[in-house]
């Protein structure tokens, strides 16, 4: 768990200091509350919506797995893993070793990527939030989520709801 962890966290903290500089068009859309090609969501609150040029949604066929990401100006972030992907339908993000979901929110520090925090999802066995995906087609995928994260440093969880994308989709 905590390979996947730091993989996960280099490549978030990847995209996030590669498109750090770039911005974005908003073209609307439709997918709960994100416009076309974002992710968005209140973290204990606070709005937070993904910058398009560093927002996408990949689906690795060989393993049946969908990887969501998006990531802002200020270098705070989403990557959102669903392992068994089956489609449309609703993922429990919990500690289930076949099948599971991971969800992780990030705040970067891309002077001292050594203070970046992450909150991780599922941090237990219990459900920790779910991941509902409600149309796919060949290059686009829209849904919501939501969950409860901890960060593993000092224990604090954040608070992630009204979570939805409407993302791009690539299949490698």
């Amino acid at each position: 768990m905590k390979n996947l962890k730091q993989f996960m966290l280099f490549l978030m903290i990847g995209s996030l200091v590669t498109l750090s500089g770039c911005s974005s068009s908003d073209d609307g859309g439709n997918g709960g509350n994100a416009t076309e090609g974002t992710i968005t969501a209140k973290v204990d609150g606070a709005s937070f919506t993904s910058l398009e040029i560093a927002s996408t949604a990949t689906l690795v066929s060989a393993t049946s797995t969908l990887i969501l990401q998006g990531s802002d100006a200020d270098g705070k972030g989403f990557l959102i893993t669903i392992n068994g992907y089956a489609g449309s339908g609703t993922y429990n993000i919990d500690g289930n070793a076949i099948g599971f979901s991971v969800a992780v929110y990030l705040e970067a520090d891309v002077s001292n990527p050594a203070n970046t925090q992450t909150w991780l999802a599922p941090y237990n066995t219990s459900v920790n939030g779910t991941i509902s995906v409600s149309e796919e087609t060949s290059d686009n995928v829209k849904g919501t989520f939501e969950f409860t994260g901890q960060n593993a440093n000092d224990n604090s969880q954040k608070v992630i709801s009204e979570g939805s994308f409407n993302l791009g989709k690539q299949t490698v």
